[in-house]
C-alpha cells in the first residue's frame, strides 16, 4: 500500500507545528500529535491524513506514492519521542523534554525538505538484519 506524498507532507507538517507549538506555547499541546499517532498506530489509519484526502485535486494514484509501512515506521520514532517529551515535562527533566521535542521538529522539517532519517534508518536496520541472518 502507498500513501500520495502530499498527504505524507501535510502529516509532516501536522506534526511540526504541533511539536514546535508544544515546545513553545505549552507542553500541553504535544497531547494531540501523541493522540493522533497513537490512533495511527493502532489503526494503521492517519486521521490526519484522512482528512487531508477530502482536499486532494486530483486521483490519488496520480501523485507520487510514499511507502505505507515506512510512514508507519516514521510514526512510531515521533511518537516515542513525543510521549518521551510529555514525560520528561511531566517529570520537570526540560532540558530532555526539549531534545526530544527538537529531534521530532528536525526529523519533520527534513522530511519536508526532502531527506526522511526515518528512511536511513530503516534501510540500516533492514541490511543489518540481512547480513546478520
Amino acid at each position: 500500500m502507498s500513501i500520495p506524498k502530499p498527504l505524507v507532507q501535510l502529516n509532516q507538517l501536522f506534526i511540526l507545528v504541533t511539536v514546535l507549538s508544544g515546545l513553545l506555547i505549552s507542553p500541553y499541546i504535544l497531547i494531540l500529535p501523541l493522540t493522533i499517532g497513537i490512533i495511527t498506530l493502532v489503526t494503521k489509519s492517519n486521521p490526519v491524513i484522512l482528512l487531508g484526502k477530502r482536499f486532494l485535486r486530483k486521483p490519488m494514484k496520480s501523485y507520487r506514492q510514499e511507502d505505507k509501512q515506512q510512514q508507519l515506521f516514521n510514526q512510531w520514532i515521533a511518537t516515542i519521542c513525543v510521549a518521551l517529551s510529555i514525560l520528561f515535562f511531566s517529570i520537570s527533566i526540560h532540558w530532555a523534554a526539549y531534545l526530544f521535542g527538537i529531534m521530532v521538529i528536525l526529523a519533520s522539517g527534513l522530511a519536508l525538505a526532502g531527506y526522511c532519517i526515518g528512511c536511513t534508518i530503516r534501510y540500516r536496520f533492514i541490511m543489518w538484519k540481512h547480513k546478520k541472518g
